[in-house]
């Protein structure tokens, strides 16, 4: 009976691979550690047969879902939302005793440079932010700033890789992973992480490297990638000449066998999640089309998110798309802005103004209409908004243009709706902008502060791998609660 169970699911596979292949199943059946968790999110404890069930916290906190912005290739902090009038005043001059390996590009770093771009000051918080903002400065009285972030990476992807899993490599579970490990998810008809890029690829990580991994957390828990643009992925049909009915059918006919196979293996938690995300495949390819079919979004909706603009309107159709995922429950979504002119990231080493302009001009009215259409529908304190990039950029030109190198040293991160503080700015750095002086916090700091502001302690989500208790921030981690709700500065 075994050998004839293995052949029919076989055959169904290779039957109905086209209808629900599409959901990468190569990375939601990826290998999973056979070891348990010792100690989950909250009192509802995680069990690998419904791995995506929705889970409690360890303390109250509004956040039902996530939605990072990820601003791939460094902006340059002193360009944005770090204004530093000093830039100005010692614009050509030499920085002494600068480090001169602190650039990706050894040796480059020239003198002090000046910012190209104008700053004022808006809302009632007086927030100083950068002329090519006009938008989002319109926002910061909803908006939370840490302006004292540091990594320990100088390059784009290991850098990449330090912000999403908290170390500089490959192999470790990214912050999706593990928020959606602790606290599943509110729609069993889609994932519950979920990436965003553009479907030519534009918006991808420098280097191509994937950084929605789940490393040794069960594959269910990786990041399933979706395009804003055409089929949001690979393909949502069913196989050719197979009804609904009839994939319904086989589909019981193979879990039948499935679960015979799991009982005579004494119920294995890991082949029943497996089972689960078959069905979470054939359940998606009715969800999914309605959920990001943002035609259904009104004309004046549409221009809140600058879809009238073809410089915004690929950034504005993927965050509308994630407002309407967030409305369905999705618990995280992490959205990468393109790159669809003649740069393809922040990431100005050459003509800064031009790259910072041209990536202001597709995400500001997008970002800006998210936050106020969330605001509108009453979604925003469920929702924790988080912006940055992986690391900052020098206060110097870089020689041979009038751009500017990496900056591991310093860097911002602003926040929105989650209960965070409104208008509040947290940290600083030196009077150039070149390293963070007061406040400093780590990658490690950043991860515990959003673990806490969505309910979860960072020192008590961990995950059994190896013999040894894992957790995202190690032994690390401490709280930003200057950002945190009723908390003083």
């Amino acid at each position: 009976m075994g050998t004839e169970s293995q052949r029919i699911r076989r055959a169904f596979l290779q039957q109905t691979g086209a209808g629900f292949g599409w959901l990468a199943l190569s990375r939601l059946l990826a290998d999973e550690s056979p070891e348990s968790p010792v100690i989950t999110a909250g009192p509802g404890e995680y069990h690998p047969a419904a791995p995506l069930r929705a889970r409690n916290r360890h303390f109250h906190s509004p956040v039902r879902s996530v939605l990072w912005l990820f601003m791939h290739g460094g902006p340059s902090q002193v360009d944005t939302w770090d204004f530093k009038p000093e830039l100005a005043k010692r614009d050509g001059q030499e920085l002494q005793g600068f480090d001169q390996s602190t650039g990706f590009f050894a040796g480059l770093a020239g003198p002090i440079m000046r910012s190209p771009f104008s700053f004022s000051q808006y809302g009632v918080s007086g927030t100083w932010a950068s002329e090519i903002l006009p938008h989002l400065s319109q926002c910061v009285d909803e908006m939370a700033f840490i302006h004292s972030c540091y990594t320990t990476a100088n390059n784009h992807s290991p850098a990449q890789f330090e912000i999403s899993s908290g170390v500089p490599r490959l192999g470790l579970p990214c912050l999706g992973s593990w928020v959606t490990y602790g606290l599943g998810t509110e729609n069993q008809n889609l994932p519950a992480f979920i990436v965003m890029y553009d479907a030519q690829g534009r918006g991808l990580p420098k280097s191509r490297s994937i950084h929605w991994g789940a490393g040794f957390l069960p594959g269910v828990f990786q990041g399933a990638a979706f395009h804003p643009t055409g089929p949001p992925v690979e393909d949502m049909r069913n196989p050719a000449g197979v009804a609904s009915r009839r994939q319904r059918e086989l589909l019981d006919f193979v879990q039948q066998a499935n679960r015979r196979h799991a009982d005579d293996r004494n119920g294995d938690s890991e082949l029943a999640a497996r089972v689960e995300s078959f069905e979470l495949a054939f359940r998606m390819q009715s969800a999914a089309p309605e959920a990001l079919d943002i035609s259904r979004e009104t004309e004046q909706t549409q221009r809140l998110y600058g879809m009238q603009d073809p410089r915004s309107a690929p950034y504005g159709r993927q965050l509308l798309t994630a407002r309407r995922l967030i409305e369905r429950g999705v618990r995280f979504i992490q959205v990468y802005s393109g790159g669809f002119a003649n740069h393809d990231c922040w990431d100005g080493h050459d003509n800064l103004e031009a790259n910072h302009r041209q990536f202001a001009a597709e995400t500001d009215q997008p970002i800006a209409g998210l936050i106020q259409d969330l605001k509108a529908r009453g979604l925003l304190e469920s929702t924790l908004v988080i912006c940055c990039g992986e690391f900052g950029r020098l206060p110097l030109v870089q020689k041979g243009g009038t751009g500017r190198d990496h900056n591991p040293h310093a860097f911002t991160v602003w926040f929105a709706g989650g209960g965070v503080r409104k208008g509040v700015h947290f940290g600083a750095t030196d009077e150039l902008g070149n390293r963070a002086v007061e406040g400093r916090v780590s990658i490690h700091d950043l991860h515990a502060t959003i673990l806490h502001l969505i309910g979860i302690d960072h020192e008590r989500l961990t995950y059994r791998h190896n013999g040894r208790d894992f957790r995202l921030t190690d032994v690390e981690g401490e709280v930003v609660r200057a950002i945190l709700p009723d908390e003083g500065v």
